[in-house]
Order: structure tokens, then C-alpha cells, then sequence
């Protein structure tokens, strides 16, 4: 049985090919065969907070704005603070996924953000 190559973004073991790529189940990254561990890295997502501070995985926030959440009667009001954020490539701008205590799981903007 041929070595598969660990995935050069994460690291996972537990790779598989699908026609002439190489998929991650664990975080979703596809590469193929001849594409080097550079042109991975050059594809960093980077996101900076209201202040122009570089956001992180697992990094706390404080909301610097009320805003309104669509299909709720509540909203998120400044000063909340939100634990382990993830950063993930929103076509719209929401580049930040996280659960807000009070209002569950919900994508934000970068912008209306501080790192805490």
C-alpha cells in the first residue's frame, strides 16, 4: 500500500486522494500532488481586528459595537466578550465564526472586533 503525504497545513495523518487530489477530513484542505508546502502558506487567511491588531484560531474578542442579529429580538451589545474565535474565508466579509454567549454559533466581521 503507497504512503499518503500528511497534510501541509494542518499535519493530519489521515489524508486520501480523490481523482488527482489530496483531501483532509480534518480541516477540509485539498492540494495537489505537485503543489509545494509554499504556495500553502502564501494562501494564509489574514484578518485584523477594529485596531489593525492581527487575529488568530483560539483568540478572545470584545464586540465594540451593538448589532442587531437578523431573526432574533435580541442583538450582542458592546463589551461582550467571545471566547476561541475561528477564522474561516467568508465570501461576505463574516471572517470571524464563534459562539456569542446568549446568542449561539454566528459569523462576524472583522471590524467589529478588538483582540482582548
Amino acid at each position: 500500500m503507497s504512503q499518503l503525504p500528511n497534510c501541509p497545513k494542518c499535519g493530519s495523518e489521515y489524508t486520501y486522494k480523490d481523482g488527482n487530489l489530496y483531501i483532509c477530513p480534518e480541516c477540509a484542505n485539498e492540494w495537489s500532488q505537485d503543489s509545494s508546502l509554499e504556495s500553502n502558506e502564501s494562501d494564509d487567511l489574514v484578518v485584523k481586528d477594529a485596531n489593525g491588531t492581527l487575529l488568530q484560531d483560539g483568540d478572545d474578542v470584545t464586540v465594540i459595537k451593538d448589532l442587531k442579529v437578523k431573526g432574533s429580538s435580541s442583538g450582542i451589545k458592546v463589551g461582550t466578550k467571545i471566547k476561541g474565535i475561528r477564522l474561516v474565508e467568508g465570501s461576505d466579509g463574516h471572517n470571524i465564526d464563534c459562539k456569542v454567549p446568549g446568542v449561539g454559533a454566528i459569523k462576524l466581521k472583522q471590524e467589529f472586533v478588538k483582540k482582548s
